[in-house]
């Protein structure tokens, strides 16, 4: 039991870490936030009293430290390299390579993915939102600021990778929040891939993304759902919600006419007007393989759901 207290300290800081990394211009202050952020959330992936919360926690401490160490490493060799901790002068080669994989390893991004469906697996669905969105924020945000010194084709294969990697993972799951970090990998392959060519467009599909994981997680949680299995049952209960979720899962699959169309339609539009239409090929090939799952979930709520009287 966590006392209100407890809870109130924990939200804040959770806030302050992330408030804190987005607004700072130092590296030292930006690194501060999200070790506040992250120590703040262990309580929270710890709260369920099992053997799988526990291990969660761990999995997720050890990976975030050491995207930490990472980010220290290269904030540091660069600072002796350019005498600056500016987040903005982040120059040297080497420190942007490292940074770049400590940003998509605390977002949880292939090929450093490996924590997060199972982190997620472990935790109940209120924390597996809580990371899905709140905690891509502070990360995001920092690639945002140094997109401009990192290498494209850096941004671009890892985009790419992380697009097979959340497509084909998602398609034999049956458990819906490993389903749903799946789905978080896909999204955010997106998101890294464009930040090479329009910073801005990143920050509008990552804003999406949240916009429309939210309502799921906050609809499966109502209802208990936790499986597929759950899913063709929950009708008979909470028929529109059941709707909404199979709308919102196509909507974040980017099929036309949904919300979710949009961004990737835009991301396609910038590698073609930058005569890359090879990866906006492959891109639009991996997104058919995510495609296939958020279907699946689709197809086992619309078939199932009897007609509204």
């Amino acid at each position: 039991y966590i006392t209100p207290t407890a809870i109130t300290i924990i939200t804040l800081s959770i806030i302050m870490g992330t408030i804190l990394t987005m607004s700072s211009y130092n590296w030292l202050m930006a690194w501060i936030g999200l070790e506040l952020n992250m120590l703040a959330i262990l309580p929270i992936i710890s709260k369920p009293k099992t053997t799988r919360a526990s291990e969660a926690t761990i999995k997720y401490f050890l990976t975030q430290a050491i995207a930490s160490a990472m980010m220290l490493l290269s904030s540091t060799t660069n600072a002796w390299q350019t005498g600056s901790w500016d987040i903005l002068e982040l120059k040297n080669k080497f420190s942007t390579t490292i940074m770049t994989l400590s940003l998509m390893m605390k977002m949880g991004a292939a090929p450093v993915h490996f924590w997060l469906p199972e982190v997620l697996q472990g935790t109940t669905l209120q924390t597996a939102l809580l990371i899905t969105t709140w905690q891509k924020l502070a990360p995001v945000t920092l690639m945002y600021m140094i997109s401009n010194n990192i290498q494209p084709a850096l941004l671009m294969s890892a985009g790419l990778l992380s697009m097979v990697v959340g497509g084909l993972g998602g398609i034999n799951q049956t458990q819906l929040r490993k389903t749903m970090a799946y789905s978080s990998i896909n999204n955010l392959g997106w998101t890294i891939m464009i930040m090479a060519l329009s910073p801005n467009l990143a920050i509008m599909n990552i804003t999406i993304y949240i916009i429309m994981t939210t309502p799921v997680f906050l609809m499966m949680k109502n209802t208990s759902m936790k499986t597929l299995q759950n899913l063709t049952t929950t009708w008979t209960t909470s028929t529109a919600m059941t709707l909404s979720i199979a709308l919102l899962m196509l909507s974040t699959s980017g099929l036309p006419p949904f919300t979710g169309f949009m961004p990737k339609m835009l991301a396609l539009n910038e590698l073609i007007t930058q005569k890359l239409t090879t990866l906006a090929t492959l891109a639009i090939m991996t997104s058919l393989i995510s495609l296939l799952f958020y279907l699946r979930i689709a197809y086992l709520i619309m078939m199932l759901t009897p007609p509204m009287t």
